[in-house]
């Protein structure tokens, strides 16, 4: 997938901390994009789907549909259809909350119950009716009431609304987002992120890579990758990127007798003499050293 397919929109919402639209008032939504502020779609009538990074979701009448921020997505409107979108800012349900978006995933749903449906998403499908899907209905009107009307105290009438909406969702959920947590879900989930990663490294290595392309590849936002990389492993896209490239180097000039030239271009060197001055930092020697010292010795000499 193109990095360029992936956009980064935040048009959707103005400077405000909060917006609710309708399917009177909604804007197109674009291909595969993402945003810095969470998203609820409510859906009341329509069929379509949502695909969520790597995941697709069914959208039937009665789904609640729950993004968070920098997740890559699209869900295109149904037609004919009747929904809500609501929009807002990560620091709007807890303005006193020092917690940045992109550490939303290490907060535990006991200190935040709020965040569970936005982070076990892709794992549910949180299908309401009857008499919750009525009150849904209720607290969706409220909020574009307090929205367009505006005026003394309606923040806080439309954030008790808002938690009321995502508490009643997590109620009726209450069994299976437990479990997801105690089960350390999110955890498999990053790690088969950066499985995706780590596969189109290694099949991209002859070619220029970039983060934004290694992020698209797994479905992941620029900025929440090099978050999730320097979290699970410590280093930078380029640390590990030049590793594998130089680790596949390394195979080569030992298991083969291919020019250097041809090696460097393998691994996404286009100069020769560029590949020699990175591979003599990392190995302590030049690559003929280094193939020289292989073939004597029998292996691959020690890492320096």
């Amino acid at each position: 997938m193109s990095a360029a397919l992936i956009n980064r929109n935040d048009d959707f919402l103005p400077r405000s901390p909060f917006w609710i639209r309708d399917q009177a008032t909604a804007v197109g939504q674009p291909p595969l994009h993402r945003h810095e502020y969470f998203q609820i779609y409510v859906n009341f009538a329509g069929r379509t789907e949502h695909v969520l990074g790597a995941v697709t979701r069914p959208i039937v009448p009665g789904t609640l549909s729950f993004i968070m921020p920098f997740r890559v997505h699209c869900l295109r409107h149904a037609e004919p259809a009747e929904f809500f979108v609501i929009n807002f800012r990560h620091d709007f349900l807890r303005p006193g909350s020092r917690v940045d978006a992109l550490e939303l995933e290490e907060v535990p749903i006991s200190a935040m119950p709020e965040l569970a449906p936005f982070l076990f998403q892709e794992h549910l499908d949180f299908v309401l009716g009857g008499a919750d899907l009525a009150a849904v209905r209720e607290l969706c009107l409220r909020l574009q009431a307090e929205h367009r009307g505006g005026g003394f105290y309606a923040t806080e009438f439309i954030r008790a609304d808002l938690f009321r909406l995502i508490g009643l969702v997590c109620r009726r959920h209450q069994d299976e987002l437990q479990a997801l947590a105690q089960a350390n879900t999110l955890r498999g989930s990053r790690r088969a992120s950066l499985a995706r990663v780590s596969r189109y490294m290694r099949e991209h290595l002859g070619e220029p890579i970039t983060l934004a392309d290694a992020a698209a590849a797994a479905f992941l936002s620029t900025n929440y990758l090099a978050h999730l990389l320097k979290k699970e492993t410590g280093r930078t896209f380029v640390d590990i990127l030049t590793d594998q490239r130089m680790d596949l180097a390394c195979r080569l000039l030992l298991g083969s007798s291919r020019p250097i030239a041809e090696i460097a271009a393998r691994v996404g060197f286009q100069d020769e003499a560029y590949f020699a001055r990175r591979f003599r930092r990392l190995q302590g020697m030049s690559p003929s050293g280094y193939r020289s010292a292989g073939a004597k010795g029998g292996g691959a000499p020690p890492p320096a």
